[in-house]
């Protein structure tokens, strides 16, 4: 049998199982989550080989900030199982009361969260994406296919083998979390022209795969992930804070897509700040051992400070690398302007104590998520109280931000009449 037969037949068994989840109720659907956390931590061992071994086959291929994102440890596969336990802690979404009217002809009209169907997800070198992309698809009432890269393909195995059990403890069919084995375009393809199998897609990746499942997807698909996200430092800013936040937001993990990629900093300010920044990012993190921060300047900033030239095209670019690309404005007006004309949507974030420019700021930049005095490293579900995440929407359609179980259903309208007619 031909990958791609496995993968329609894997398309299939997904489909039969829907009815499986979609009407399980409340306390089942909390009780597989949780024994699915379980089975995770129990093989912790069999996962961190597995994933050792993904590791040592791309070590001299990919950067080592990328290595990271794919790498486990202990500790992360911990945090995978609370993120399944926290999901499974929220309240149900399936079958909830939206909305009810009642008409002047006497109809009851209501609005009712429903399950989606099936979902899958194309994803790259995140294997922590598995367990919770599992987690809220199944606590949405969704079957979840997954189709991660081929630089992870052993950690997913392992991670889908302790799920399955879990699915097995409660009785319920493994199709629930199903995993596409073929790495290739061609079962990517697959899952993109896959009309009447997958209700949903959604991309998690770098550019190139979510702008390729954009443009070839037949089925409904989510834009999410890309990241050029920015840092305004405004000439009010206490520069003590700023330097933290700008720290925590490029190096605390710069492989992610919530990492800042540009600090905008306020004509004022920048022969103070700009200074203190290159000491901050680049000398001290030399003299600790730390790998340190390339920043890529515009002229202005180059007139203060010591760096690499940036071209325009460093100010479009999501380097998911110690890197960082750094724009003298003369306003918090050419900061917004610069901003809404060169971001993805993603999050943004002013630092400020003029309470008038973090209003304005965060009124006209357009973005799923703007920030006033905190790290851009906090568009995640988990931190805004969602459990995890499926992913972070850049689009305005049906989602935005980060995407938690409501932006997993779906809804329908339930009427109740005695007799009318129209």
């Amino acid at each position: 049998m031909s990958d791609l037969t496995l993968t329609r037949s894997l398309l299939e068994a997904a489909n039969a199982a829907k009815a499986a989840i979609a009407f399980l109720p409340s306390e089942k659907k909390k009780t597989l989550l949780l024994t699915m956390a379980d089975c995770l931590e129990a093989d912790t061992q069999a996962i961190l080989e597995a994933n050792a071994a993904d590791v040592a086959a791309v070590q001299g291929s990919i950067s080592p900030v990328m290595v990271d994102r794919l790498r486990l440890t202990a500790p992360r596969i911990a945090g995978m199982a609370a993120g399944m336990r926290a999901v499974a802690a929220l309240p149900d979404p399936i079958n909830q009361v939206r909305s009810f009217q009642c008409l002047p002809n006497g109809l009851e009209v209501q609005k009712l969260s429903v399950p989606l169907g099936v979902i899958a997800i194309i994803y790259e070198s995140r294997p922590n994406v598995t367990s919770d992309a599992a987690s809220l698809a199944l606590q949405a009432g969704s079957v979840c296919v997954l189709r991660g890269g081929k630089e992870s393909i052993r950690s997913n195995r392992a991670i889908v083998a302790a799920l399955h059990r879990g699915l097995e403890r409660c009785q319920l069919p493994t199709a629930l979390v199903s995993l596409v084995t073929d790495t290739s375009r061609d079962s990517a393809t697959e899952l993109m022209e896959a009309v009447g199998y997958i209700d949903l897609l959604i991309p998690r990746g770098g550019a190139s795969l979510i702008e390729t499942c954009v443009q070839r997807s037949k089925v409904p698909c989510i834009q999410t992930g890309t990241g050029i996200c920015h840092i305004f430092v405004d000439e009010s800013a206490d520069l003590d804070k700023a330097l933290d936040i700008v720290d925590n937001a490029k190096t605390s993990r710069p492989s992610v897509c919530n990492a800042a990629e540009v600090c905008l900093v306020h004509a004022a300010i920048a022969p103070d700040f700009l200074p203190r920044l290159r000491d901050r990012l680049v000398d001290q993190r030399t003299a600790q051992g730390l790998p340190p921060v390339e920043l890529r300047l515009d002229a202005a900033a180059q007139a203060i400070i010591p760096g690499t030239p940036a071209s325009e095209a460093d100010f479009h670019r999501e380097f998911l690398d110690y890197i960082l690309a750094v724009k003298v404005v003369p306003d918090v007006e050419a900061a917004v302007e610069h901003i809404n004309g060169h971001s993805t949507g993603h999050s943004e974030a002013i630092l400020t104590e003029d309470l008038s420019r973090a209003y304005y700021f965060s009124h006209a930049v357009d973005s799923a998520a703007v920030y006033i005095n905190a790290s851009t490293r906090f568009t995640d579900g988990g931190e805004f109280g969602l459990g995890c995440e499926m992913g972070i929407s850049t689009q305005k359609l049906h989602a935005r931000g980060p995407m938690g179980l409501e932006e997993l259903t779906s809804y329908k309208y339930v009427i109740l009449g005695d007799g009318q007619t129209r």
